[in-house]
């Protein structure tokens, strides 16, 4: 019979607006023990301060400890996979990633799967911002004809993307189509912005077919997710308003909230 497990030891990876939130939200939650913060040279200073405050018994570290760590948690950027992730996971660590969109990297996917065999464990992707991946997982046994995922978001939050250099994002006065294509596609070029697209297509039909359209709207003030499947099963339409994370507009906070669900499921005896 295997042990429950009642108490991590976790390693954070990224202390930027995701992995600071996510300290807050756990701060007090003794069954979740952040004991590292990993953090690059340039954000080693943050990453300190934030330390100090949230989680004062966490050392700022530039890797995952090789020893006491029951959990990794990735909340750093799609780069961090391939440095954090992967050789955790190859001795034998845990990880949870919240970067699902660095996995429309060609052969990423299947590296993160041969390091966890590898290491005898596992590694899980956070639904992050979208909901109904349950049901859309389900839904691909069956057999699925048709996934589409719209993005929507107000137009200053996708600046310093592709559409920055495209359209006027200030001067926006109606919703603008700024990207229609494949989710690999998305997940490229939007790395910041379309790891929903990814997470979709990873419960679904697969990066190549399913198909994702990105929209500039200066009518929303939130982050809109819309997700629509059809299939053997049925067929379902999904509609998300999300507030963005103060601290990243670029980012919904239920993205945070996905990821500390994904902590306490590691620690709790139920779990849904």
């Amino acid at each position: 019979m295997t042990k429950s497990i009642h108490t991590a030891r976790i390693a954070l990876v990224g202390c930027g607006a995701i992995g600071t939130a996510l300290l807050e939200l756990i701060r007090n939650d003794e069954r979740l023990q952040v004991v590292a913060i990993v953090a690059s040279a340039a954000g080693t200073a943050q990453a300190t301060d934030v330390a100090q405050a949230l989680a004062p018994a966490a050392a700022v570290v530039r890797a995952v400890p090789a020893e006491s760590i029951d959990l990794v948690i990735e909340a750093a950027g799609h780069g961090a996979i391939a440095q954090h992730v992967l050789p955790a996971l190859a001795r034998g660590v845990p990880c949870v990633v919240a970067s699902v969109g660095a996995l429309a990297a060609a052969g990423l996917p299947e590296q993160l799967e041969a390091a966890a065999r590898q290491g005898g464990t596992h590694v899980q992707l956070i639904a992050g911002a979208i909901g109904g991946i349950d049901a859309l997982s389900a839904a691909a046994v069956g057999g699925l004809a048709h996934v589409r995922y719209t993005g929507r978001k107000p137009p200053l939050a996708w600046k310093g993307t592709p559409a920055d250099a495209a359209h006027d994002l200030g001067a926006l006065r109606e919703a603008t189509v700024i990207f229609e294509g494949s989710a690999r596609e998305a997940a490229t070029l939007y790395p910041k912005n379309a790891n929903v697209a990814a997470t979709v297509s990873f419960a679904g039909l697969g990066l190549d077919a399913t198909r994702v359209r990105l929209i500039a709207d200066p009518s929303v003030s939130e982050n809109v997710h819309e997700l629509e499947a059809e299939g053997t099963f049925g067929s379902f339409e999904l509609r998300m308003r999300n507030k963005p994370l103060p601290a990243n507009p670029k980012t919904s906070a239920l993205t945070v909230y996905s990821a500390v669900r994904a902590l306490r499921n590691r620690v709790a005896a139920l779990a849904l």
